[in-house]
């Protein structure tokens, strides 16, 4: 393993900067959860930001222990621990993304909308659906704690282009595709949902701006809902989840079929790993006034 400090900085610091932001966001919100109205948005908010803190501990803070050549502190368990809650944390932020998305369309549609009859709005509903997306993720991942090693309780051979610290076994065909099969299945179906919902909002947010049009012309007084200004922020925060979810995957893609040992030249698809995970909680504290009286209050 090579010396970098410069990486392990770069990793160190946006892992914590992340950590603190989305640890902010979930006690602000947990606490708006539990001290006012009951809004199923604030405990999905607050699981996002939980899922975030554990995606930046599982997946910054090994690349800042590569960096700085600390791996003799990770054994055989550390390894099947942080690679299995990275991977977890990853699908968990997917589909988390996309229950906050359609919960939010539910909320802002209208009355007799078939959305309504989803009845996804009480806190009962959306605690039973964030233990089934775990239990769901847990099981997609379940192959990982049979395969991690730590590369030195590898085949020298093996390990020499791992590239860190824990070591990813060979599998047999049938359990890498079927396990692949099952990541690309869930992407595409809370994807597609998140991109359903998203595009309904869209729809709604455009009604909306059409009639605050025509009260401004009728010089009648309007004033935009919470619920249309909270569906905007979740459109951008969405957004900002696509960008980093694609553009990770296209530049990892381009770089495999293009760039032989790209890690030691460019480090973009590891930062994009972390990059919402990072972002998003600032995101949302500049969105939401509530939010920002919160955290400055904590």
């Amino acid at each position: 393993m090579v010396l970098d400090p410069v990486k392990g900085t770069v990793f160190l610091l946006l892992t914590g900067l992340g950590t603190v932001g989305n640890s902010l966001v979930f006690v602000s919100y947990m606490h708006m959860f539990q001290s006012t109205e009951q809004k199923p948005v604030h405990l999905i908010l607050a699981h996002l930001a939980l899922t975030n803190i554990i995606m930046l501990l599982s997946k910054g803070m090994p690349k800042t222990i590569e960096a700085f050549n600390f791996g003799n502190i990770l054994n055989d368990t550390s390894c099947k621990i942080v690679v299995y809650l990275a991977r977890v944390s990853r699908g968990l932020s997917i589909c988390t993304s996309s229950l906050l998305t359609v919960v939010q369309a539910i909320i802002i549609s209208p009355r007799h909308s078939m959305w309504q009859r989803l009845n996804l709005e009480s806190p009962q509903h959306i605690l039973s659906s964030l233990f089934c997306l775990w239990i769901l993720n847990s099981l997609i991942s379940g192959n990982l704690p049979y395969y991690i090693k730590n590369v030195n309780n590898v085949n020298i051979t093996q390990a020499i282009n791992s590239g860190n610290y824990c070591y990813l076994l060979p599998q047999s065909w049938i359990t890498r595709w079927i396990f692949l099969t099952l990541m690309v299945l869930r992407d595409a179906v809370f994807q597609g949902a998140m991109g359903g919902a998203s595009g309904y909002m869209v729809f709604l947010l455009h009604k909306h701006h059409q009639h605050v049009l025509y009260l401004q012309n009728s010089k009648l007084l309007y004033r935009t809902p919470p619920e249309l200004r909270a569906a905007q922020s979740i459109l951008l925060l969405m957004l900002c989840f696509l960008f980093f979810y694609w553009a990770d995957c296209f530049i990892s893609l381009l770089f495999t079929f293009s760039i032989e040992n790209y890690s030691k030249v460019l480090y973009v698809p590891e930062f994009l790993t972390i990059g919402y995970a990072v972002f998003s909680p600032f995101m949302l504290i500049h969105r939401d006034g509530h939010l920002s009286k919160c955290c400055h209050t904590q």
